[in-house]
């Protein structure tokens, strides 16, 4: 599966449990590690877990192995890394503390850039 299609895949499996301020990030000419990172808001710890296991299950029914997933044990920000799509599922507090989107904007970039 191609990295365009990982991250809209991503991206609908967020939106089908109710993800809130989905962000996709194209990262590629700042790094040369992912491609694209996706950036997504729960309600909650469980909801942020449930989040990523939706995810991770939707990679899986597609034949995509997540490389690893970080941060289930605690929720408040669970990372699965799929090469060229990274995943961040946060709280809005973890979101508001960390602000990864504006860490990796290019200039061009403008908050809220979605697919």
């Amino acid at each position: 599966m191609i990295a365009e299609e990982l991250k809209d895949l991503v991206c609908t499996a967020l939106e089908n449990l109710k993800g809130r301020d989905i962000v996709v990030r194209d990262v590629r000419e700042l790094t040369g590690v992912t491609d694209y990172m996706v950036f997504c808001t729960g309600t909650s710890s469980r909801h942020v877990k449930s989040l990523a296991d939706s995810v991770e299950e939707e990679a899986k029914k597609a034949g995509v192995q997540a490389f690893g997933i970080e941060g289930k044990q605690v929720s408040d920000w669970v990372l699965v890394d799929f090469g060229d799509v990274v995943v961040h599922v946060m709280t809005p507090e973890a979101r508001a503390f960390y602000d990864l989107e504006r860490l990796w904007s290019t200039p061009a970039a403008q908050p809220g850039d979605a697919r």
